[in-house]
């Protein structure tokens, strides 16, 4: 058995929506991430996907692009992304009902891969906007929005500690933390989902989101304070999973 990541799918089998413009790495990406799922992933493997599934906004809409995943090897867990306006965070049990023993929402939960317990929530990180000196250096930001953003990183922060109190109840002490959203800004070198990460002394932290070669670097990757900050966004990896654990 293996533990793998890959984030950022965003499928659209019903909507008209074409990630072309970010690049040709985005060109068939669907085909890409079929061809190498199915070459990586064994069946008894187990396969984080880290949020944005599907571009439709219902969940009518969205049928089709968790079929896809459906048909994919392995054990499918799947995390909240910020463009999945079909899942409704009160509304998860409802998806894991519908979807049992097919695929797994992790939302208020936890999952387990061997001796692990794997949480995670969608996150949240401020984005800007930023203002920039005409060397490129940041000057200041939008401050509206930073206040915002930290009343999000809040109810996420809620959110997790939610998954993390049910797995150490459920005697779990060995952790593998999963985010939509990088865990920090390119201002920060810490924020409370790192805090939470050294907290527990989770093993990893997944995360995405990041699109274009200009956003790979904005958060933590490899080792920080005795942790492996993984990015796994579908464009940085070219749609190839990422081992987490073998």
């Amino acid at each position: 058995m293996a533990l793998y990541a890959l984030g950022d799918l965003h499928l659209s089998f019903q909507s008209d929506k074409s990630m072309d413009i970010f690049g040709s790495v985005w060109k068939r990406h669907e085909r890409k991430i079929e061809k190498y799922v199915n070459r990586i992933v064994k069946p008894d493997d187990t396969l984080v996907l880290t949020g944005d599934h599907s571009w439709g906004r219902k969940l009518p809409e969205c049928r089709e692009d968790l079929a896809f995943i459906e048909r994919l090897p392995g054990r499918k867990i799947l995390l909240r992304g910020n463009h999945d306006m079909f899942w409704d965070a009160k509304k998860t049990g409802r998806l894991n009902e519908e979807y049992k023993n097919r695929l797994f929402f992790l939302q208020n939960n936890f999952a387990v891969y061997e001796d692990y317990a794997l949480v995670g929530t969608k996150g949240f990180t401020f984005e800007g906007p930023f203002y920039l000196d005409r060397w490129g250096n940041i000057t200041g930001w939008d401050e509206k929005k930073e206040e915002q953003a930290e009343k999000l990183v809040a109810r996420e922060m809620d959110r997790l500690r939610e998954s993390f109190r049910q797995a150490a109840d459920a005697g779990y002490r060995k952790f593998i933390m999963f985010l939509h959203y990088p865990p920090t800004n390119i201002l920060e070198e810490t924020s409370p989902f790192t805090e939470i990460a050294e907290e527990y002394g989770v093993s990893a932290v997944v995360y995405s989101h990041c699109h274009g070669e200009s956003r790979f670097g904005d958060s933590i990757r490899g080792e920080f304070h005795g942790i492996n900050y993984m990015l796994v966004s579908g464009d940085f990896l070219n749609f190839r999973p990422a081992l987490v654990l073998p």
